[in-house]
């Protein structure tokens, strides 16, 4: 926690609860009848009211991206590293905008809140909820915000779908879409650790079909494990030798540091934690298993799973972004392996066959 407030951070913020009574159709064929979106904002709005920028979060992000929320938080916001004054995302000049997906567990409807037809908690009854969807409701937060137009939108992996989907849902309202980490649509390979994620939390014995709340119980040991499992998708193989590995200097050969770094510095000759990798996956897991609830988890991967915007257009993702008017700037990094850079250059080159102003940076 802090002892004083860092000059360029924008302090401690109040999140504010927006509520829509207005039926939001979804893509399933459902509808919300009613909903709250969690909101934070960083900056102030100009007169013009053309100096927005919205901030969508990936999987398991929430509203608060920047800031403090009281001077007892242990951390800032999930991205006050670019967000603040002074920083890329300037709120000296900018108003920024973040909110809690709906389907989120941060103060948005979603499968924890209570369900107004029955009295008890959504749990698994909550609709399948998409990022046209989500798209959708941040439009709605926009026109209660009265911003016609965002300076920019931005997002990464599953945030940077939402920006693509802004992009093609409301082309007009976008000046800049900023796109990191990205894809068009996810790979098999992708949807399969989605998959293994799901069946560790539907596996546990205290998911109860996803009712676990009406039994007093929450499956913490199947969040974990799809949290890990998570992690190691989150991390190169570099990376994880030169997180939990020797620096290479001190090997006479780089090649040499695997990472297999030991937590205790000798083995244990049982089934404990032994390396620290593990305890590194330990750690990610049962923090997570803690605050994250579990049926957002199968509705967050469900939403990766099902973005592809071409198929629309039969899978031509250059037809599709032909209704681009922003300008779009698309980066991707090249440790990144669960979404290399040769997912964002697909991008990029539907974006060129489009004939679309674009940007793209390979971060190494």
């Amino acid at each position: 926690m802090p002892d004083v407030l860092p000059e360029n951070s924008v302090g401690l913020v109040t999140p504010q609860l927006y509520h829509f009574d207005e039926p939001l159709p979804l893509r399933s064929g459902k509808e919300l009848k009613a909903y709250d979106l969690m909101v934070e904002t960083y900056g102030e709005l100009n007169a013009e009211r053309s100096n927005a920028i919205l901030i969508c979060h990936a999987l398991s992000g929430d509203h608060h991206a920047a800031g403090y929320h009281s001077m007892d938080d242990r951390k800032p916001g999930w991205w006050d590293v670019a967000i603040g004054p002074g920083k890329p995302i300037d709120t000296n000049h900018f108003f920024v905008v973040c909110l809690n997906n709906m389907g989120g567990c941060a103060g948005s409807t979603g499968p924890a809140s209570m369900n107004p037809d029955t009295g008890t908690w959504y749990g698994p009854d909550f609709p399948v909820v998409t990022v046209r969807d989500w798209v959708n409701s941040q439009a709605r937060l926009a026109d209660r915000l009265g911003i016609d137009k965002w300076a920019a939108v931005i997002g990464g992996s599953l945030g940077g779908m939402q920006v693509m989907r802004w992009s093609i849902s409301y082309p007009e309202r976008v000046r800049h879409a900023i796109m990191m980490a990205v894809a068009p649509k996810l790979s098999a390979q992708n949807i399969a650790f989605n998959e293994v994620a799901r069946q560790s939390i539907t596996a546990d014995p205290d998911f109860h079909a996803g009712r676990y709340r009406e039994h007093n119980t929450l499956p913490k040991r199947g969040v974990m494990l799809a949290r890990m499992v998570g992690h190691i998708t989150y991390l190169s193989d570099s990376a994880m030798r030169e997180k939990f590995g020797k620096a290479s200097e001190q090997l006479k050969q780089a090649s040499l540091n695997l990472g297999r770094d030991l937590r205790a510095g000798k083995l244990s000759f049982g089934f404990d934690v032994d390396f620290q990798v593990e305890s590194y996956l330990h750690y990610q897991g049962e923090r997570f298993s803690e605050t994250f609830d579990a049926n957002t988890y199968l509705l967050m991967t469900k939403a990766l799973d099902y973005f592809d915007p071409a198929a629309a257009n039969g899978g031509d993702l250059a037809r599709t972004l032909a209704v681009v008017q922003a300008r779009c700037l698309v980066m991707s990094f090249t440790t990144d392996w669960r979404f290399s850079p040769a997912r964002s250059r697909e991008l990029v080159d539907g974006l060129l066959a489009a004939r679309k102003d674009v940007s793209y940076l390979e971060i190494e």
